[in-house]
């Protein structure tokens, strides 16, 4: 506790820290790959914004508690109200941008976590290489499972998919999409498919919000419960966690199919591949959707499911940077550590 502060002084004092931590953390929750978890750790709110929300999952309603994690909720919600069409064409059309300045800023938490979990020796560097080792595992061997929608594996998936808001390094809507369910989980929240199939949607996002909230309840209190009892050696797991969760964020690559990692082309292509109407869907996604397009989208993507053309939107690879491109992307990534550890130093 800061000397000669009140306890209310010092919660003003942390606000704006507070309120562009969860800035951040809905940033990062726009991006593929990227996890809000991350971002409050690497601004150094993590410990208190876990032991926040332990306190609300165990019903104790304390003020201090509710205030953070308003200030949280509410710089979130700015976040993905005033950034989220902008930020997704960006990281669509300029992908090495976005991510060689999400590697700064990941990173830019990095020293504050390590101090915290010193010395490294033991039981820590066996954490820290733990977490690490978890992260690659997830970056390199679960891609392309695929689970059926049942609704006991629509709680598993929920619980797993809200960690993104707990564990560093986990993005929630690439573990949809890993599994194979991120059309069928994101897509019942489309309002037309409440509209169209209220029951059949409702079986699926109910058991998808069983498993969040129970997700969150379970792994919020045993998080505290490491942080309290084995405060280096969590942190030691944290640190490998948060270095490990860059082996996704490559920034010199492009999408294998760039047209579907455009949402509304994905979206069209679903429409034509199921027989919908020319004009229906350009009132939908616009009159780019001439008659020669989309007979040109049927041919090349037939066959494929609306899973199918997700994951090929999403599909990446590599290749080479020029000189001025790679002293940009070093730029990029300069400031993005600043940006961190300019906000981990307030407050």
């Amino acid at each position: 506790m800061l000397a000669g502060m009140s306890e209310d002084s010092q919660q003003a004092a942390s606000r704006p820290r507070t309120l562009m931590g969860g800035f951040l953390m809905g940033f990062a929750n726009l991006v593929p790959g990227i996890s809000g978890g991350t971002m409050i750790l690497a601004v150094g709110l993590y410990d208190r914004f876990i032991q926040a929300v332990s306190d609300v999952s165990r019903l104790r309603f304390t003020r201090s508690s509710l205030v953070f994690l308003a200030w949280i909720g509410l710089g979130a919600i700015v976040a993905v109200g005033s950034l989220s069409g902008i930020l997704v064409d960006l990281v669509v059309e300029h992908r090495w941008v976005m991510y060689s300045l999400f590697l700064g800023m990941t990173l830019g938490g990095a020293p504050e976590l390590a101090q915290q979990a010193k010395p490294f020796k033991g039981p820590v560097l066996v954490a820290a290489l733990a977490g690490f080792a978890a992260m690659a595992a997830f970056a390199y061997f679960l891609t392309g499972t695929q689970l059926p929608a049942s609704p006991m594996v629509l709680v598993f998936v929920g619980a797993l998919a809200a960690s993104s808001m707990i564990l560093p390094g986990i993005s929630g809507s690439y573990l949809l999409l890993i599994f194979g369910l991120y059309e069928t989980v994101i897509g019942s929240l489309r309002p037309e498919a409440l509209r169209e199939d209220f029951m059949g949607t409702a079986w699926i996002i109910a058991p998808v919000g069983i498993g969040a909230v129970l997700g969150i309840a379970l792994l919020s209190n045993v998080l505290r419960l490491f942080l309290d009892r084995k405060p280096q050696v969590s942190h030691g797991m944290l640190l490998g966690l948060l270095v490990g969760s860059i082996l996704g964020l490559w920034p010199f690559q492009n999408p294998v199919h760039p047209e579907l990692a455009r949402k509304e082309v994905r979206k069209a292509t679903v429409m034509v591949l199921a027989d919908g109407e020319a004009q229906d869907i350009r009132d939908k996604y616009g009159s780019d959707f001439t008659d020669v397009r989309l007979d040109e989208l049927r041919t090349r993507y037939v066959g494929k499911t609306p899973g199918d053309l997700k994951r090929m939107g999403n599909e990446l690879e590599r290749f080479e940077p020029g000189l001025l491109q790679i002293l940009k992307a070093i730029g990029l990534f300069a400031l993005g550590v600043w940006i961190t550890r300019l906000v981990g130093r307030k407050g």
